[in-house]
């Protein structure tokens, strides 16, 4: 395995490779993502040409001013021994100079409908910066596959979504949540948690499961299931910013018969966590 940090540098130790497994990251990295590069190498396997690339670079297009942008943990040389374990060929690891030589005017604006609400909301500009730096890093690599962790499952429907309007020919593969032996949906972001927190933390999912099965219940009354969710976090100490049910094809409000996706954001003392389970 290979870190390289210049892009013309990774282009041509591309050149030779059509077949192309791509996973951007922003380092720090966890069981998650080694599962989506060992998903990427059994996509694209070495005995057919083919090549799995990881990228680790904090984007600060994405974060707001009050973020842990300065904070955020870089870990390469912890991440690239984990990368090469898991298969990986290639780790793009740009400095913010290489990948943003001069200041990025040029930005995709995600649609409104799709990139303003839930985390757009509470995130304002996300998106943007998300889909600005996913779009140019595949400029870059120009993957046959790339893959996203359904965790962050707002932003995997953000980047299927350009995808398919920039028409671009790659196919965006979803990986499942990984979660700890307790169930706690693994994130870099834990790191930050206490040992105390870790367990509160289980609060999450579980009030994500009680709206699931007040749905499946058979009440339909969602203002109130959720009011029920945010109020089950706040009582426990938790600030939430939304637990909500949705259409798992658009994010619109739930309908019966639907394939549905309970989706839930919450801040335990410093630390904001995000979860979703589909249904």
């Amino acid at each position: 395995m290979k870190v390289i940090h210049r892009i013309a540098e990774l282009r041509e130790a591309l050149a030779a490779h059509p077949l192309r497994g791509f996973v951007p990251t922003m380092g720090n990295l966890h069981e998650g993502h080694l599962t989506l590069v060992r998903q990427a190498r059994a996509l694209a396997p070495a005995a057919q040409g083919g090549v799995v690339v990881t990228s680790i670079f904090v984007n600060r297009l994405q974060f707001l001013p009050h973020e842990d942008f300065d904070q955020y943990p870089r870990t390469l040389e912890r991440d690239a021994a984990l990368l090469e374990g898991a298969g990986c060929d290639y780790v793009f690891a740009p400095s913010e100079a290489e990948l943003y030589p001069e200041p990025q005017g040029y930005k995709l604006h995600p649609p409104a409908e799709l990139a303003d609400i839930l985390e757009g909301q509470f995130r304002p500009g996300f998106f943007t910066g998300v889909s600005t730096v996913v779009h140019k890093l595949f400029n870059i690599v120009q993957p046959t596959h790339a893959f996203f962790g359904k965790k962050d499952y707002q932003q995997l429907m953000v980047i299927r979504r350009m995808v398919d309007q920039m028409a671009l020919p790659i196919t965006v593969v979803g990986g499942e949540t990984q979660r700890s032996a307790l169930g706690l949906a693994l994130s870099s972001r834990n790191g930050y948690l206490t040992e105390i927190e870790r367990e509160q933390a289980l609060l999450l999912s579980r009030t994500l499961k009680a709206q699931i099965a007040a749905w499946q219940a058979g009440r339909r009354d969602v203002e109130a299931i959720e009011a029920e969710a945010m109020k089950a976090l706040a009582d426990a100490g938790w600030q939430p910013d939304y637990m909500t049910l949705r259409c798992q094809r658009d994010l619109g409000a739930p309908v019966d018969g639907q394939a549905l996706v309970a989706l839930g954001a919450a801040k335990l003392g410093r630390t904001r966590l995000i979860d979703n389970l589909e249904f």
